[in-house]
């Protein structure tokens, strides 16, 4: 009995994650009358966060419903198509009209002439109690986005690298500020003294766990040490520099140069965000050493007009 294959739908270019920065990248192509697939899993970074600041016109937003709102317009495009679901594989296709295949994990297949990585990353966080249930609402990392909402109130800063230093300096614009070493010895003497002399100040003991109801935070529970009780630092917000990593393998498979910041590895991209795969794209976090909705935003709109432009001068 002979067997019949399925053609593969085909498209100008697929975005892959369909948040800040796929949804902006996606919206020019739309407006470029160009057949654009999005596919998104629905596990946008910023889905912790109960509100987004610092968006122009979109202060104090809830990044869903930013997002939300952002698909429904988008949707009014004849030329636009949602997949919802999980990439698993893209790979350099051989048929005409098309230059990559996508796989999905239900084992649909889509194809494209280009493509738009905005998946974005996955923040890995230290393993203290009661750290990660309040990430997004007490525990953060950017101040522009979540500095305002704590003015005045206690803060602290996780120490992470030899930048913790100029972190903590960073963050005390907002409120009285600890730098919490964690038990990390590497914090130079004339360092010390400067954060010292700017009244940061600075806890030598390992965490313990951190307190409070919910995802409210009281303070920081500190271990005990010899000779010495268990002490709480009482604290209203803890700002952690995570460390970040691509939230798909997708760029590594296809080839994808990475670049290594300081908080992880992150894809490398020319003027017009294309990767250093031709009709490979990418945008948003995956690109940034530095994370904010506007940026990402911005990135997918020069990702999508980048395609556009391949599209047309077939490059």
């Amino acid at each position: 009995m002979a067997t019949t294959t399925t053609t593969p739908t085909t498209y100008d270019v697929i975005v892959v994650g369909g948040s800040f920065a796929g949804l902006s990248a996606a919206m020019q192509l739309a407006r470029a009358r160009r057949r654009v697939c999005v596919v998104d899993a629905g596990q946008p970074r910023n889905r912790f966060a109960a509100a987004s600041h610092g968006f122009f016109g979109q202060d104090g937003e809830p990044p869903l419903a930013m997002i939300a709102q952002a698909r429904r317009k988008l949707a009014a495009y004849p030329s636009v198509t949602f997949v919802q679901g999980t990439v698993v594989s893209a790979t350099a296709a051989a048929h005409s009209g098309q230059d990559f295949a996508v796989a999905l994990q239900g084992g649909e297949q889509l194809a494209a002439r280009k493509l738009v990585l905005a998946f974005g990353v996955q923040d890995g966080l230290p393993e203290i109690a009661g750290l990660r249930e309040r990430w997004g609402a007490t525990v953060l990392h950017c101040p522009y986005c979540h500095g305002y909402e704590f003015a005045g109130q206690r803060l602290g800063v996780l120490y992470h690298s030899p930048q913790s230093g100029m972190h903590a300096q960073l963050i005390a614009d907002w409120g009285p500020t600890t730098l919490f070493l964690n038990g990390e010895t590497t914090l130079d003497s004339a360092e010390h003294e400067r954060l010292l002399a700017l009244g940061i100040a600075i806890e030598p003991a390992h965490m313990a766990a951190l307190e409070g109801p919910d995802q409210a935070l009281t303070g920081v529970r500190l271990q005990a040490t010899e000779g010495e009780d268990a002490r709480v630092v009482p604290l209203a917000a803890l700002y952690v520099a995570s460390a970040t990593r691509p939230a798909s393998p997708l760029a590594e498979q296809l080839g994808c140069a990475f670049d290594e910041g300081p908080m992880g590895p992150y894809v490398r991209t020319d003027a017009n965000k294309m990767t250093t795969v031709p009709g490979v794209y990418a945008a948003g976090d995956l690109t940034l050493m530095r994370h904010n909705a506007t940026l990402a935003s911005a990135e997918g709109v020069l990702a999508g007009t980048g395609a556009h432009q391949a599209l047309v001068f077939g490059v």
